[in-house]
């Protein structure tokens, strides 16, 4: 989870954003309401009480305050299946409140504007021949006016600005080691330099560890509170979900899956080594972001990288099983979803079959977020840390 930012950063965000905070801080047992609606959309107040361990009676006061607040929303009946008049159902108020999430890759950056109901409002891709500070806060600043510019109900409720960026975290905090196309971001801390780039208040997470917390709110979350989510983009990483929290470990570098291979006998399955090896095959493409663009499950080269990436994600994913147990495994990240469904029947979880009854095996599946899922869950961390039972 996403220790406390540093005392100065915080005292900067507070006194910046005092006169923007519109919000009341929910309780802890609001906070487990909103996320559990937030998971199960056309919930009802029987629902929520059974599911978060409340009362009725505390449940309905609860829900009613909420929705007097503006964070949750009434809608039509929903038959319980028992006896007695169909329960009202509850959703979450999208126009509550908003978030900025925003994914630094090595050779582009993408940004999202989030409404509290985790819906996409406003989507930019910006690839960038370089990604130093000024680079990004250049193109950053004209993307966040247009998003406000068209979504006018954002600018007075916009929490903050979450970052998913590739590396390893090196304070537990917001100091990370990103791959040398960043090294602009590198050993700075990156929360402080984006609050004070945009006016508000920032958090930083692992890219796969963002997107795991997509995954967590939106994605398979929703019918699984056990996961490992598997980040495939420029380099291969993942996060572990333990009952719908990020296990982030000591040092905040949790789920650093692809450090499992020993790299001397295993290539990487990565988006990388798959454009190489499709260039290789004679298709000729400028880099990681137009080959997902313009991805083709059928171009040569692919099957290839298939082959030579089947044992390794084979021995990925089996370790993943005999240490954490997870109900399922998704594969995610930059993955081209043809290109998941054509290396998940490849993947094999080792096992002994033992008896009649082997152990059971989580299943792999496809994200089931959408658009961008590193800056998917970079924009679920604001909303979090204000309102929604924490990850952290």
């Amino acid at each position: 989870m996403l220790p406390a930012r540093s005392g100065s950063a915080m005292v900067r965000a507070m006194t910046v954003h005092a006169h923007e905070d519109h919000f009341q801080k929910p309780s802890e047992s609001e906070a487990n309401i909103l996320s559990y609606v937030l998971r199960n959309r056309g919930t009802t107040q029987p629902e929520i009480a059974r599911n978060c361990e409340l009362s009725q009676q505390t449940v309905s006061r609860l829900v009613n305050e909420l929705v007097d607040r503006g964070a949750l929303a009434q809608g039509g009946r929903k038959a319980s299946g028992r006896r007695g008049q169909p329960s009202v159902t509850i959703n979450i108020a999208p126009e509550y409140a908003y978030s900025l999430g925003i994914a630094l890759m090595t050779d582009a950056m993408s940004v999202l504007l989030m409404d509290f109901a985790g819906n996409v409002v406003d989507y930019d891709y910006v690839a960038m021949p370089v990604m130093t500070r000024k680079a990004v806060f250049d193109r950053l600043g004209g993307v966040k006016q247009r998003f406000l510019d068209r979504t006018p109900s954002a600018r007075e409720r916009l929490t903050g600005v979450g970052i998913g960026i590739s590396g390893y975290c090196l304070d537990g905090k917001s100091r990370y080691n990103p791959p040398r196309a960043l090294d602009d971001w590198a050993m700075v801390p990156i929360d402080e330099v984006f609050s004070d780039a945009l006016s508000l208040p920032a958090w930083v997470e692992n890219d796969a560890n963002a997107a795991a917390i997509g995954e967590s709110f939106l994605g398979a979350g929703r019918d699984h509170a056990n996961f490992v989510y598997v980040f495939m983009a420029a380099g291969l990483g993942g996060g572990v979900v333990s009952n719908h929290r990020l296990m982030r470990g000591t040092h905040g570098n949790g789920g650093e899956i692809g450090l499992i291979l020993p790299w001397r006998l295993f290539q990487l399955p990565t988006l990388e080594t798959l454009l190489q090896s499709i260039r290789k095959a004679g298709v000729d493409l400028d880099g990681i972001s137009k080959m997902v663009s313009d991805f083709d499950p059928d171009w040569p080269g692919v099957d290839e990288w298939i082959e030579k990436s089947r044992d390794p994600l084979s021995l990925i994913a089996s370790a993943i099983a005999a240490l954490l147990d997870p109900e399922v495994i998704v594969l995610g990240g930059r993955l081209p979803k043809t290109l998941a469904q054509k290396i998940i029947p490849a993947i094999e979880l080792f096992d002994d079959a033992r008896r009649q009854e082997p152990r059971p095996l989580p299943k792999i599946i496809i994200s089931q977020t959408h658009v961008d899922a590193c800056a998917i869950g970079a924009a679920i961390i604001p909303l979090e840390q204000k309102f929604f039972a924490t990850m952290l």
